[in-house]
């Protein structure tokens, strides 16, 4: 733990703007750890606005701003320096949801995304990403209708006492000790009667005297506590009223919650598990990954303010992820003066990126050439050695207009070369496409954008 210390104290810090988003409690009070994140921010000199996401919109006006629907000034966001923290009630409604969805195409550190936020929310599309990551849990089943019972049954060998949950639900709520088959089957009909939509899941029941909570942030473990079982109860959330002390981890357990976050890939996330007989040698049992950690417990039991620590390490510009748009591996784009070029993305390509180019010719710090029947002359700003597969190649660079998707990036720099061995006539490398923040679907063209065609004479 000495190390994360130090890991914080050496990372760049600089204020930045902090969106809390959470619906609206009835008593008009902000939850807790919402409400700490708000506090502990304005403490540390950060600009905060809390988002309450009912009615909340964003609307452009020379820069992003994002309002809540009693608030008529808003508060300007923007893709450097905005950190959204999104709490747990955000995911009761798809509308709400959305908005993420608004603030990740801005460009806006989200902590976390909706994909994370959407998977966390649903504890067997959670069960799946864990599964897929080779983590232990307990053997869970679907229970699709009243009728799949039997099968769900059989397939955990009607091993009683069992778990019942609903796929939506947290602290301790939609949870069920079931000690019987007749118990099973009376409550799942009364369910299913109620609600013929609900999603449910049985689980495998693993006796313990407690859980143990791990809060993982940007990929390590900042700290770890002991949840004691509910006497009377087979729950031990603190918001049932469980009891918590510090619990020391082994490397084991350790390596299994960072694997954890990173299956729903969570920047902060809460990750619950059942301890082994054997800790250091045998895997825990995953029981659960929060993306939504609440803090009163954990703060309590360590004695840590884990919101400050959240903070401060979104203070550094490094720590700030976006989400990227998926775009196609071919994609068009404008380059001015010579309008929509087929660009292809080249996540392999760490120099520069590159335009085809005819008629090179160059007069001191001038070039004159031909792309698309258009010629230009520019400013030459500097050149390249190119190693490809047919040795060197020397390139001259220019600052040209460039525009994606409707969005003018203002001027980037292409290395000029004869593209006629290739079928696009622009090759961006990794620093572009950072910039226009996309991850490359290597078996599609054209997501985002169209290309055009009309073939020749056909509107002659």
């Amino acid at each position: 733990m000495e190390q994360f210390k130090s890991f914080i104290a050496e990372q760049k810090s600089e204020k930045y703007r902090v969106l809390v988003i959470s619906a609206e409690p009835t008593n008009n009070k902000l939850y807790h750890t919402a409400q700490r994140v708000t506090d502990e921010a304005k403490k540390l000199g950060h600009e905060v606005y809390v988002v309450k996401v009912e009615g909340a919109f964003i609307q452009y006006d020379n820069g992003y701003r994002i309002y809540n629907a009693d608030d008529k000034k808003g508060f300007e966001i923007n893709d450097e320096n905005t950190v959204a923290i999104v709490r747990g009630s955000v995911r009761l409604k798809q509308s709400w949801l959305d908005l993420l969805t608004q603030l990740e195409k801005i460009g806006v550190c989200m902590v976390n995304s909706r994909q994370t936020v959407s998977i966390s929310a649903d504890k067997y599309r959670t069960y799946l990403k864990l599964q897929d990551f080779g983590l232990t849990q307990p053997k869970t089943v679907l229970i699709p209708d009243v009728d799949g019972v039997d099968n769900a049954l059989e397939s955990l060998d009607k091993k009683f006492p069992l778990i019942l949950k609903t796929l939506e639900g947290s602290k301790g709520v939609g949870v069920l000790f079931i000690e019987s088959e007749r118990s099973l089957k009376s409550i799942i009909q009364l369910l299913f009667s109620q609600n013929e939509d609900v999603d449910l899941l049985i689980q495998e029941y693993i006796k313990t005297d407690g859980d143990i909570r791990v809060i993982v942030l940007g990929g390590k473990v900042i700290a770890s506590m002991k949840r004691d079982v509910i006497e009377g109860d087979f729950r031990s959330n603190v918001s049932q009223g469980a009891k918590v002390s510090e619990y020391p981890l082994s490397d084991l357990e350790i390596e299994q919650c960072l694997l954890s976050a990173k299956a729903i890939d969570g920047s902060w996330t809460a990750v619950d598990f059942i301890p082994s007989s054997d800790k250091e040698n045998k895997p825990p049992y995953i029981l659960e990954v929060n993306h939504s950690p609440g803090t009163e417990g954990i703060e309590k039991a360590t004695n840590k303010n884990i919101v400050k620590m959240v903070l401060e390490h979104f203070a550094n510009p490094d720590n700030r992820y976006k989400v990227p748009n998926v775009c196609g591996w071919e994609e068009m784009v404008v380059v001015k003066p010579f309008g929509n070029l087929i660009a292809k993305f080249d996540t392999g390509n760490a120099r520069y990126s590159v335009l085809h180019a005819e008629n090179i010719k160059v007069n001191g710090k001038k070039i004159t050439f031909t792309n698309n029947n258009k010629t230009i002359t520019t400013k030459v700003i500097g050149e390249y050695t190119s190693i490809t597969g047919g040795g060197k190649d020397e390139r001259y660079l220019v600052d040209l207009d460039f525009e994606f998707a409707n969005t003018n990036y203002g001027k980037i720099t292409f290395g000029l070369d004869n593209r006629d061995d290739f079928n696009t006539d622009v090759l961006l490398n990794r620093k572009t496409m950072r910039m226009l923040n996309v991850m490359v679907n290597p078996q599609r063209k054209y997501v985002i954008t169209t290309k055009f065609e009309i073939e020749k004479g056909e509107s002659e």
